[in-house]
């Protein structure tokens, strides 16, 4: 497949930017994801059928886009920030968003001869998607000294993928995907957003502002290998789950157990269960699932469109032979149970925890005998039109991947869900031999 070549590359600043500089403070949540890469999701379209404006020119697509990314900014200012620091001298640093309005990165690529059935065809995904994203390699403190947004528009033969990377210290999921949203809105036409966006931090009352983290806490170093480093022999495959067959596990699970699982939860568990058993563990090893938990509905605190990390993550264990032999409906309500203790008093003692004893995510504290899942189905990822139709695909990059991350896509029908799987080859082949896991999946 051919290499991605590069048409240009630029900074885009925010519209009508305020002469002064905001400055937004960090949380606990958002802080201990400055050792990770940045969060990346992107999206596959056609080609426009007809020319966005008269007259239209090759370009005229790319100027469109840079334009209304612009105005985008305008009502978005962290990502057109930075990320900046404050030396203390008491040996510590605190870390904040300067919305100096630097700019965001905006690069426009050409693939050569890829097509979108080259991208959507092969049984797993290839790995030429990774090249449609900017800032690969960056750990998210680097957002010091680079944009905290980058934009790739990547012409194909006959499509455009628009690849989004994002600072996960500035943030979540449920935040990317409020930005992606409302750029297409403003893309489309609309001159004020939907759904503003709330940039005011959420501190417990008792909280020192801004949090202090000591140096020796926090390595403010390149740290490319670690983030690269479990990339090489991966492979990533996206399953498609209709919604007809969710809801046979939901009803099995429910059946098995007698209470109420919710149809995720069942989804999880079965590939769960599916990938441990073609890993052949060994029956009395302990296995784990992270379980990423979204904080806005749980809290009285937090509006809706709260712009920022708002998420913890819980650790589900069982024992092998526990997970495989008490089946779906087990698992399910083990991990129902563990969501179940994420609460608001939960989410004041992980602050006051954390800031007592900063705690940082890193690559490594995922490799463990287990899953992780990131992202939701539950985000709108298919209703982001720029004016020319609607995706017919989402990807993603190749920032925090590993054996065992599990990533959560909307399927493009109603109901249905992708899940973006990455496992070593050989449990990934004898996942797709796997009548149990495969019978649920649409091909």
């Amino acid at each position: 497949m051919a290499d991605v070549r590069f048409i240009s590359s630029s900074i885009v600043q925010a519209a009508n930017h305020s002469a002064s500089s905001e400055r937004i403070e960090l949380t606990p949540w958002d802080l201990r994801f400055l050792q990770i890469g940045h969060i990346q999701k992107g999206l596959l379209f056609p080609k426009p059928k007809a020319p966005l404006q008269e007259n239209d020119t090759e370009n005229t697509l790319i100027h469109h886009l840079k334009t209304s990314l612009s105005h985008t900014l305008h009502y978005f200012p962290p990502l057109a920030g930075r990320l900046a620091t404050t030396q203390h001298e008491d040996d510590t640093i605190s870390f904040f968003i300067d919305c100096n309005n630097a700019g965001a990165s905006f690069t426009h690529a050409v693939a050569d001869g890829v097509t979108i059935s080259d991208i959507i065809k092969p049984v797993y995904v290839p790995t030429i998607i990774h090249s449609f994203f900017p800032l690969n390699g960056l750990a998210n403190f680097e957002g010091t000294r680079n944009p905290v947004l980058g934009v790739q528009v990547t012409d194909l033969a006959d499509g455009i993928f628009i690849g989004c990377t994002i600072n996960h210290v500035v943030v979540d999921g449920t935040s990317f995907w409020h930005f992606l949203n409302s750029w297409s809105e403003i893309s489309k036409g609309s001159i004020h957003l939907s759904k503003p966006p709330v940039f005011q931090r959420w501190f417990p009352d008792d909280t020192d502002i801004p949090i202090r983290i000591p140096r020796s806490a926090v390595k403010l170093k390149q740290s490319n290998e670690e983030l690269e480093s479990i990339l090489p022999g991966l492979k990533e495959r996206v399953f498609h789950f209709s919604k007809e067959n969710i809801a046979k596990l939901k009803a099995k699970a429910n059946t098995e157990m007698g209470t109420n699982i919710s149809s995720l939860q069942a989804l999880l568990s079965h590939i769960w269960r599916s990938v441990i058993r073609n890993k052949r563990f060994d029956p009395n090893e302990e296995t784990t699932y992270r379980v990423v938990v979204g904080f806005r509905p749980r809290s009285p605190e937090l509006p809706d469109n709260y712009f920022g990390n708002a998420i913890l993550g819980v650790l589900v264990t069982m024992k092998a032979n526990e997970l495989l032999e008490q089946g779906t409906g087990n698992a399910a309500w083990t991990m129902n149970r563990k969501i179940a203790t994420v609460t608001e008093e939960s989410s004041k003692m992980f602050f006051e925890s954390w800031t007592a004893s900063p705690k940082f995510v890193t690559m490594s504290s995922f490799r463990s005998n287990g899953l992780t899942t990131s992202s939701s189905p539950r985000f709108n990822m298919y209703g982001n039109d720029f004016g020319w139709g609607k995706p017919i695909a989402v990807r993603s990059g190749s920032g925090n991947k590993f054996e065992g991350k599990t990533t959560l896509f909307c399927g493009a029908e109603e109901g249905s869900i992708d899940i973006e799987v990455c496992l070593f080859p050989e449990t990934m082949e004898a996942l797709a031999i796997d009548e149990e896991f495969m019978d649920v999946v649409t091909l």
